[in-house]
């Protein structure tokens, strides 16, 4: 697998959320704003991205029983700094993520990567994997919660995108969409666009 690919490949075609369907859980939990989603993206690729290079660093003077525990220790750390640039620099924002923050230490895609490529490959390459995977996890977030947040709270970033003219207390015919800022609201949302990901890349489940 070349350079480009490695990059590229999680992008669309083989997607960590739409193709592997990992990374539900705050897929689901933070799309409610699209800040929201936009800083826990940037928190996932930093951990990734340094964790795979990490890792890929170390794989040869790691024990092989011991390396899900050496793996965890660094993510963990990782996390530990990414939680505190959030309470630093965007503290209302890291309030409102809460626990999901820290429970990129256990992301399937964060773990996945270190013992799947980080272990297996030189950092180079362990960069662009940590790069694409984190970035493809980054825009599916997006996607979803710039979809939510227009449809339930009728506003991206906090800015309203309608006017006052078109809603029904104000005499015209739109109502935000309560439902997209639920759980399952987002479980649509996520829905479709894992449909229409597969659709698109032609795939199916074997």
């Amino acid at each position: 697998m070349n350079n480009n690919t490695v990059f590229s490949d999680p992008l669309i075609s083989n997607n960590p959320i739409t193709r592997q369907v990992l990374g539900i859980c705050s897929a689901l939990a933070v799309t409610v704003k699209v800040d929201n989603a936009i800083v826990m993206a940037m928190a996932l690729i930093l951990v990734l991205t340094l964790s795979n290079i990490i890792i890929s660093t170390l794989r040869k003077k790691i024990p092989s029983t011991i390396r899900i525990i050496v793996q965890l220790m660094v993510i963990a750390s990782l996390v530990v700094l990414a939680d505190e640039l959030l309470r630093a620099f965007v503290f209302d924002i890291s309030k409102q993520l809460s626990v999901f923050v820290g429970l990129i230490i256990t992301n399937c895609i964060v773990m996945g990567r270190a013992e799947a490529f980080a272990m297996q490959n030189p950092p180079k390459d362990s960069v662009l994997d940590g790069l694409g995977n984190g970035i493809g996890y980054g825009m599916i977030l997006i996607i979803v919660s710039v979809i939510r947040e227009v449809l339930g709270s009728g506003s991206i970033m906090n800015i309203s995108i309608f006017p006052a003219s078109m809603y029904v207390e104000n005499g015209g015919w739109y109502v935000n969409n309560g439902l997209m800022l639920l759980a399952p609201g987002a479980f649509i949302v996520l829905g479709l666009l894992i449909w229409i990901q597969r659709t698109v890349t032609h795939y199916t489940e074997e």
